[in-house]
């Protein structure tokens, strides 16, 4: 995880901004993790808020799929990066 102070925070907000769009990231104060920046999606999915929904792989056509395949592939790819 990502983690950047508070001074940063206000000195390189674009950095920080970048940096949460790819996943949490940890703010410190005085070496001590403070606070966690998130996408809204990112959050939305952890609290669980906004409608999920369960498909069957074979059931799934079109757009649909190919936006959920792009998705599986994007996390097959990340899965073995260092951060």
């Amino acid at each position: 995880m990502a983690s950047f102070t508070l001074t940063d925070l206000g000195n390189k907000s674009g950095e920080v901004v970048e940096a949460a769009f790819r996943g949490p990231v940890d703010i410190t104060k005085r070496g001590k993790r403070k606070f966690v920046l998130m996408t809204a999606e990112q959050f939305d999915r952890l609290s669980g808020v906004g409608s999920q929904r369960a498909h069957r792989a074979e059931d799934l056509r079109g757009a649909e799929r190919d936006e959920i395949l792009a998705g599986l592939d994007a996390v097959a790819q990340d899965d073995g990066r260092d951060d």
